[in-house]
């Protein structure tokens, strides 16, 4: 639609401009009819306008003509000169505007690119369209930004490349890259493009391995020839030739099928780097200084939260909960505990990075910190050592362990923090290997009710984890709920509990309710609680404080 509101303005002009034009010829408006206007004088061309005569001190000078759209009706008036596009030729059109181009006019460029896409009498050139549109579009013009999408979005003088072109459709329309619709629709392009490509490279690897095959077969067959040419040498030499020439000509198919195979694995791997990490960055802004929490005349501190959800993968299978499950947990902590809550989704390995170090500077001696993960988690052995990891959107396949957050990271952030009391809940397969320690030990099984239980624990140092299985995979989502098995367990208690809540208690209860569904879907999966080992705990608990 903004294409025609200029249309329509100049058409309006025109028609008053002639009008008056008439009129002042006459001497009076009423004695001639302004002339009839046709179909023709109101469609847009592209006007080259005499220049303007400016007086510069003594000096009159004659500016160059200048290039505009409008209709012909308005360029002749002006005393413009224009070319019909019905009858003009590229080289025409080109002509009005390629002075301008040249000279780095981002809207001449752009008419230019729109030039070359039409063809105007030939075959378009959408190969010098695409370039014309990138330079206009290097300059922030929004039409040529647009234009240059829909050349990536059909792959026409460039590589087809949606993801690309989404991109450029974001900026044409003015939307920041760390908007909420323009995240969403590239997560959804970006899987669909990582899908398509992966097939692309299953469907060459067959390929490959079927010629292979046919290859090692015809080279059997000629080492078994050139043994019979000691009885038929004419005839086996002859066969042998046949079955060489074979060979070639699969091995220069072998040789196209694996350069096609190798770009489309370079696009996917240039995927792992997603568009969201600049988003997830920009997200971490410092989080808002909390209140101190107090209960039961003791002081339980300020309470902070990190919470990441990793849920859309690149090179690995796609989760379906832990987004929901992030977005629950903040808003319970938030409403309901008083957490000052910083989220992040689909976070890369810097952004969880940085956020765990971020807290350093943030949290003082007698805060509380929750760190909540929901994502891939695996382990690697390496000799009698296991390894736990949780993984980041961008992680490659295992064994590929360059971008994964190994357990130890973790540890060594924790050890450092001056928080007086960290709880680590991790929802994620192999979670229980962030800690090494025994199980927990309850001083009491009944003491997490007490008040003098409370008043021991407060002061103390505490490094906790309650993970959501042992060293074993987890369920990520059973029956038609929108979170996993233990995020629905653990975020239920929390939002229905109305007492300071030790963490053995919330334990307790959780984990009967994790197994009981757990056995209902013929899975295995018993939760964890266990002091982190090398992260400086000191016999102290956490405590969930409600806010009334």
């Amino acid at each position: 639609m903004n294409a025609l509101v200029p249309v329509r303005r100049f058409s309006r002009n025109a028609l008053w401009a002639t009008f008056l034009a008439v009129a002042m010829l006459s001497g009076t408006m009423a004695a001639t009819a302004a002339p009839k206007l046709t179909r023709a004088d109101l469609e847009v061309v592209d006007c080259l306008l005499p220049g303007q005569v400016r007086v510069l001190g003594n000096r009159t000078y004659l500016t160059a003509r200048r290039p505009i759209k409008t209709n012909a009706a308005d360029c002749r008036i002006r005393g413009g000169e224009y070319v019909d596009f019905d009858r003009a030729s590229m080289k025409d059109a080109l002509t009005v505007w390629q002075g301008a181009a040249d000279g780095g006019d981002a809207e001449a460029q752009n008419n230019v690119g729109e030039i070359y896409e039409r063809g105007m009498g030939v075959e378009p050139n959408y190969q010098a369209a695409a370039l014309w549109y990138q330079k206009a579009a290097d300059q922030g013009y929004s039409r040529a930004q647009f234009n240059l999408g829909t050349l990536y979005e059909q792959g026409l003088g460039v590589t087809a490349d949606k993801l690309h072109a989404l991109n450029l459709y974001r900026q044409s329309w003015g939307l920041p890259e760390d908007s909420v619709m323009f995240q969403s629709a590239a997560r959804e392009e970006q899987d669909a493009l990582r899908a398509e490509l992966a097939k692309t490279i299953d469907e060459k690897d067959t390929q490959l391995n079927a010629l292979k095959a046919q290859i090692r077969q015809l080279q059997n067959q000629i080492s078994k020839q050139k043994v019979a040419q000691a009885n038929a040498p004419v005839a086996s030499s002859a066969e042998v030739d046949a079955l060489n020439k074979q060979v070639d000509s699969l091995k220069k198919l072998v040789e196209s099928i694996q350069s096609d195979r190798d770009r489309s694995n370079e696009r996917l791997v240039a995927l792992r780097t997603p568009t969201m990490a600049a988003a997830s960055a920009a997200a971490l802004a410092t989080m808002k200084p909390a209140e101190v929490r107090k209960a039961l005349g003791v002081d339980f501190g300020r309470y902070y939260a990190l919470i990441i959800g990793n849920q859309h993968y690149q090179a690995i299978e796609n989760l379906q909960t832990p987004i929901s499950d992030a977005q629950r947990a903040a808003k319970v902590l938030k409403e309901r505990y008083g957490f000052s809550v910083r989220v992040l989704e689909d976070a890369n390995d810097m952004a969880m990075l940085n956020a765990l170090n971020d807290l350093n500077g943030q949290l003082k001696d007698g805060d509380n910190l929750l760190i909540y993960y929901a994502g891939h988690g695996t382990r690697l052995q390496t000799g009698p050592r296991e390894a736990g990891y949780w993984l980041p959107v961008n992680a490659d396949k295992p064994p590929v362990d360059t971008l994964w957050v190994p357990n130890e990271q973790i540890t060594a952030q924790l050890a450092r923090m001056p928080a007086r009391r960290v709880l680590v809940v991790a929802d994620s397969c192999y979670a229980g290997l962030l800690s090494t320690d025994p199980s927990y030990r309850f001083v009491d099984a009944k003491a997490g009710y007490t008040l003098d239980y409370v008043k021991y624990k407060v002061p103390k140092r505490s490094r906790l984890l309650l993970s959501s299985g042992g060293d074993e995979p987890v369920l990520d989502k059973a029956g038609g709920g929108k979170n996993s098995v233990f995020a629905d367990a653990f975020l239920e208690e929390l939002e229905t509990n109305t007492t300071v809540l030790s963490v053995p208690e919330l334990f307790s209860r959780i984990s009967r309710r994790v197994e009981t569904v757990a056995a209902r879907n013929n899975f295995v999966q018993k939760p964890e609680f266990k002091s982190i080992k090398g992260a400086g705990h000191d016999m102290g608990d956490f405590f969930f404080v409600p806010k009334s």
